[in-house]
């Protein structure tokens, strides 16, 4: 039977969204939507490790990760 583990992903003006990953999945490299983890945001905060990161789309459908 597989392990869940989850993954937080948040928006600066949505709540908190958790995805659930089974635990074969998370221990090779999984990904993630880029259109679920900004949710129709232009930006959004990712806190890791203690510091905050700002993921931006831009307006040519780039992604700008900055800390």
């Amino acid at each position: 039977m597989p392990m869940n583990s989850s993954v937080s992903l948040s928006s600066l003006s949505s709540q908190p969204r958790t995805l659930s990953v089974s635990s074969k999945a998370a221990a090779s490299q999984i990904g993630v939507s880029s259109d679920d983890i900004l949710r129709g945001q232009k930006t959004v905060e990712i806190n890791h490790n203690g510091s905050t990161y700002k993921l931006q789309a831009t307006r040519l459908g780039k992604l700008i990760l900055t800390k």
